[in-house]
């Protein structure tokens, strides 16, 4: 199947639904999108409609998101997310980057973060930063779509007692042309 990709849509009542849907299900399949499972969806939307609020006509941040382009299901999204600081306006964080548990393992998230760089490149951004929870092999993953580790926290993030994991930092320098660089998905960290 292939993706479909749209930026900053409308985000009616079903669209905030399917988000809060696949974010609670991203969650309790042990992903890092910001909770520790079991998590409820009317846990998950309150952390999501803060996300919301930046945005929309006027607001800073923006919304990408996947479909199947055959089933139109929700696969997958993503937030880019301005920093409100004018020295730091030539990059974006990505937050949130979550794919479907279900559709894992067909190269639906290294098309997320493909359609991220593009969108990016348009834009003439400097350079795409993201976080992530440390212990989950993430690095690896990232690392194979060009991001590089840049910055970790040791046992920053607290999963539960005794279980702190790092907050590890990734960039992706996007001041190199895209053609001098190995495409995405075939990227070795």
């Amino acid at each position: 199947m292939t993706l479909c990709f749209s930026l900053s849509p409308d985000l009616t009542p079903e669209l905030r639904a399917a988000i809060v849907s696949l974010w609670t299900e991203a969650s309790n399949a042990g992903g890092a999108v910001g909770f520790v499972p079991p998590v409820t969806e009317d846990e998950v939307r309150e952390t999501a409609e803060k996300q919301f609020a930046g945005l929309g006509p006027g607001q800073p941040d923006q919304l990408l998101v996947a479909h199947e382009e055959e089933t139109g299901r929700l696969a997958g999204l993503l937030f880019f997310e301005d920093m409100r600081f004018g020295l730091m306006d030539h990059w974006r964080l990505l937050r949130s980057v979550m794919v479907h548990p279900g559709l894992q393992g067909r190269g639906y998230g290294v098309e997320l973060l493909a359609e991220a760089e593009r969108l990016a490149r348009g834009w003439g951004l400097d350079g795409l930063k993201l976080t992530l929870r440390g212990g989950q092999g993430l690095e690896k993953f990232y690392g194979r779509c060009g991001y590089t580790e840049v910055g970790r926290v040791p046992g920053a993030i607290r999963i539960g007692p005794g279980d702190d994991r790092d907050d590890v930092t990734m960039w992706l320098d996007l001041r190199t042309p895209l053609d001098l660089r190995t495409p995405v998905g075939l990227r070795t960290p």
